[in-house]
């Protein structure tokens, strides 16, 4: 019988590593606080934008969501063929676009930037932009991103977990872990309503709440936090929507959806585990979002959400074994979730199965937090 792996959260980071172990023949158990794919991965847009999302500073970060992204079609036909459903990964690139000359003076300078990275991107034109996406507001031009796609979030976790439980993952959902118990330097245990669960290894993956488990010493605590986005989803004509390519804007981003949705985000928040929907992040969505595509005006409101990703000091990932044996991080993916999940996936897999370190992970190591990290940096 094969070490026994605990695994902390059950979104799409968790099941994914878990399928993964599992289809290698580790006995894996998976414990989430609340439902399975119910917070960060419920809450998300599902956009799998690597070229449009670099932002500088970010640069260290391509590499990773890149391969992530190259990672992602295979992925997604693995998934589909074992869950037996489809998780809608859509291919038809997306648009980044300037609605006045201020916003065409800042996206040619995110062009630029693009360029420099040498990402697939291409500047088009107003008349471009419009051929692409006639209803779109008079933009002044855009920037075309052929290999950002989007996949549906909810579907992926859901076929997730269907995937996992099919090659032999234990899913202990609404089931609270209390406690990592670390026992003479090791990770051996955690503990639930009182009760200890002993594993070989045991991997934190619970996103904005992997800070609130106890049992860690502040040195080996992950630094992660909550950063609020509140979203909204308007209802269009399913075989006849406004847009067909993910749309960003001015503050503000568009994701059609197979079924008609179109989902509208995000408010960025520093409000920790705040659930408030508020006017003011309702209004600004909504405006921006008339903004670049007016004929949402007499779109139906279909749902109105919150939710919470978890962001690192650096807001990259954190990924790889801790200072204490046995304990996992795979947590602070911040908003590249479901960008990440395949790259992730995989890269936990090997280190606890095969003790090998993906060279790609490296830079997103723990260790880069530490006092000694940081004043060398």
């Amino acid at each position: 019988m094969s070490d026994s792996i605990i695994i902390i959260g059950a979104g799409v980071i968790g099941l994914s590593i878990a399928w993964r172990l599992a289809s290698r023949g580790a006995r894996v158990s998976v414990y989430d606080r609340a439902k399975a794919g119910s917070g960060a991965s419920h809450a998300a847009a599902g956009m799998l934008a690597a070229c449009t999302e670099i932002e500088p500073g970010e640069e260290w970060l391509l590499p990773l969501n890149r391969e992530s992204q190259r990672l992602w079609p295979a992925f997604a036909e693995e998934l589909e063929h074992v869950s037996g459903m489809s998780i809608d990964l859509r291919q038809e690139g997306t648009l980044h676009v300037a609605l006045n000359a201020d916003e065409h003076a800042r996206l040619r300078h995110h062009l630029a930037l693009q360029e420099k990275m040498a990402l697939p991107v291409n500047w088009l034109s107003a008349a471009e932009v419009r051929a692409r996406e006639p209803l779109l507001a008079g933009a002044a031009g855009g920037i075309w991103s052929p290999e950002d796609h989007q996949v549906d979030n909810r579907k992926l976790a859901q076929a997730l977990r269907i995937a996992a439980l099919k090659v032999g993952v234990t899913l202990h959902e609404e089931t609270q872990v209390d406690r990592i118990i670390i026992e003479d330097g090791y990770a051996t245990a955690v503990e639930i309503a009182g009760e200890h669960h002993s594993a070989t290894t045991i991997v934190l993956a619970a996103g904005a709440w992997s800070r609130g488990i106890c049992g860690l010493t502040p040195d080996i605590r992950p630094p992660v936090r909550p950063i609020k986005g509140q979203m909204l989803a308007l209802g269009m004509e399913a075989d006849n929507p406004l847009i067909r390519h993910v749309i960003w804007a001015s503050g503000i981003y568009l994701v059609p959806r197979l079924d008609g949705r179109l989902i509208v985000g995000a408010t960025v928040e520093e409000r920790g585990f705040d659930e408030c929907l508020t006017a003011g992040g309702m209004l600004s969505l909504l405006q921006n979002a008339w903004r670049a595509l007016p004929g949402i005006e007499e779109l139906p409101l279909i749902e109105t959400w919150t939710g919470f990703r978890p962001g690192s000091r650096d807001d990259a990932p954190i990924l790889g074994p801790s200072a204490v044996p046995g304990l996992v991080y795979a947590t602070g993916h911040h908003r590249n979730g479901i960008l990440q999940t395949p790259v992730t996936a995989d890269a936990i897999t090997r280190l606890i199965l095969d003790g090998q370190r993906d060279e790609i992970s490296l830079p997103f190591d723990a260790s880069r937090f530490r006092p000694a990290a940081i004043s060398r940096g």
